[in-house]
C-alpha cells in the first residue's frame, strides 16, 4: 500500500489517546517553522501546550548554535540539537549545552567530519555547505533546498558519500545531515528522557506524540504511535518506508498549531 493511504486524518485520532499525552516531540524546520521563522500560531501552540502542563522537546538537525536563541526564548523544556547528539536547556535565564559524548570522542569526530565535507564540495561541485554550519559541532550539513538547490540525483550522492565514510546521513527538508556515531533523533529522545527526568521513554511511547515533515523523521514516525505529519510532508512522501499514522489537514508551523489544538480540545 503506497504511504499516502496508510495515512489517516488528524481527526481520526481518538480523543482517549490524546488525554493521556505527556508530552511532545517535535521536529523544527517546516514543522514548527514556516519559511524559516515560527509563525505566531506556533508559538502560541506551544505557550499552550506549556501551560496545559505537557513536556515539550524540539528535535532537530540545526546546529546547537543556531539553536540557542530558541532556547530560551521559546516555551520549551529543552532542544536536542543536531541529530540527537547534543541538547540545550534554559534554566533560570541562562542556556546549558549537554552532550551525549565526551569532549574528546567530538574532537576525533570533528577533525574527520571536516575531511568529508571537503571531499564532497570536491566530488559534487554544485554543493554548498549550509550557511548554519559555524554553529555547528558534531555533524556536518549540506544545503539542498534551504539557500541553495540541489537535484535529487545530487542529494543522493552526497547521502552515498557521507555513508562510504562511515558517517549516518539523512536528508531532512532543507540539508543533508552526515556525523559519526550510531545517534540519531530517536536515541536523543531516550537519552534526553532518561538523563533528565530517570524514565524508560520505551515504556512510555503511548504517552508521547512526535510531529514531523521529511525523512529524517521517518524513524520518530516508525516508533511512536502518535506520530504526525504536517501536510507538506506530501513532497516526501514516495520516499518514506514508514510515514506518520496522521496527517494535518495544514502546512508547517499551521500544521503543529492544529495538532496543538487537537490535544488541548481532548483535555479541556
Amino acid at each position: 500500500m503506497p504511504p499516502s493511504e496508510r495515512l489517516q486524518p488528524l481527526a481520526d485520532w481518538p480523543r482517549a489517546a490524546r488525554q493521556k499525552l505527556k508530552g511532545v516531540f517535535t521536529d523544527i524546520d517546516d514543522t514548527l517553522t514556516t519559511d524559516g521563522a515560527i509563525t505566531p500560531d506556533a508559538l502560541q501552540a506551544l505557550h499552550n501546550l506549556r501551560a496545559a502542563g505537557l513536556a515539550i522537546v524540539p528535535i532537530t538537525g540545526r546546529p546547537i548554535g543556531w539553536s540557542l536563541p530558541f532556547a530560551s526564548a521559546w516555551p520549551v523544556d529543552a532542544i536536542v540539537a543536531e541529530n540527537g547528539s547534543a541538547a540545550l536547556q534554559c534554566v533560570k535565564g541562562q542556556v546549558h549545552k549537554l552532550y551525549q559524548f565526551d569532549a574528546a570522542t567530538r574532537a576525533v569526530h570533528w577533525e574527520r567530519m571536516q575531511t568529508v565535507a571537503s571531499h564532497i564540495l570536491q566530488v559534487v561541485p554544485e554543493a554548498r555547505l549550509a550557511t548554519d554550519s559555524i554553529g555547528r559541532e558534531t555533524d556536518i550539513a549540506i544545503d539542498h533546498s534551504e539557500h541553495h538547490t540541489l537535484s535529487s540525483a545530487q542529494i543522493q550522492q552526497v547521502v552515498e558519500l557521507m555513508q562510504a565514510q562511515g558517517m549516518q546521513a539523512t536528508v531532512s527538508s532543507i540539508h543533508i545531515n552526515g556525523w559519526f556515531g550510531q545517534h540519531d533523533k530517536l536515541s536523543g529522545a531516550r537519552w534526553w528522557v532518561r538523563s533528565q527526568w530517570g524514565r524508560d521513554l520505551d515504556q512510555e511511547l503511548d504517552a508521547w506524540v512526535y510531529v514531523g515533515d521529511s525523512t529524517n523523521d521517518q524513524l520518530m514516525f516508525e516508533h511512536f504511535p502518535h506520530s504526525m505529519g504536517v501536510a507538506n510532508i506530501a513532497r516526501f512522501l514516495p520516499e518514506l518506508k514508514h510515514p506518520p499514522r496522521y496527517i494535518t489537514s495544514r502546512e508547517r508551523g499551521a500544521g503543529f498549531a492544529e495538532v496543538a489544538q487537537a490535544i488541548l480540545q481532548a483535555r479541556g
